[in-house]
């Protein structure tokens, strides 16, 4: 599979911006999609995840109610049995501590959970300061 971020930028606190992962030749029915960040000086870390055979979602406490992950569902890439997914993560109300390297990844497996993930994009930088 081949995974693909877009998006990244600088906005300034309690801003908005939606990231975007384009995953290729993946059986998204079969695994999970996730958004990974890592901060400066700090680990990366699992930020959220959609299961694809039903869709459900989990959350980072400290993401949770500020970021969205969804699926596109206005092509045909909508189907977890298409070969091709385009996924978002909308990040509302950002501040100073979301600035990271955002990355896309999947897994060929439902431990969606568990941080090793098969598939990895290169990551997209968003940066929010004043």
């Amino acid at each position: 599979a081949q995974v693909e971020e877009s998006g990244g930028g600088s906005v300034q606190p309690g801003g908005s911006l939606r990231l975007s992962c384009e995953v290729s030749n993946f059986k998204f029915r079969d695994g999970c999609i996730a958004w990974f960040r890592q901060r400066p000086g700090k680990e990366r870390e699992l930020i959220a995840y959609i299961v694809g055979i039903h869709g459900g979602t989990w959350y980072y406490d400290s993401v949770k109610g500020r970021f969205t992950i969804s699926q596109d569902k206005g092509r045909a890439t909508a189907s977890p049995d298409s070969a091709h997914h385009l996924l978002y993560l909308q990040m509302d109300d950002l501040s100073p501590e979301d600035s990271a390297t955002y990355t896309c990844a999947a897994r060929d497996d439902v431990y969606c959970y568990r941080p090793l993930y098969h598939y990895w994009g290169q990551g997209t930088q968003v940066t929010v300061s004043s």
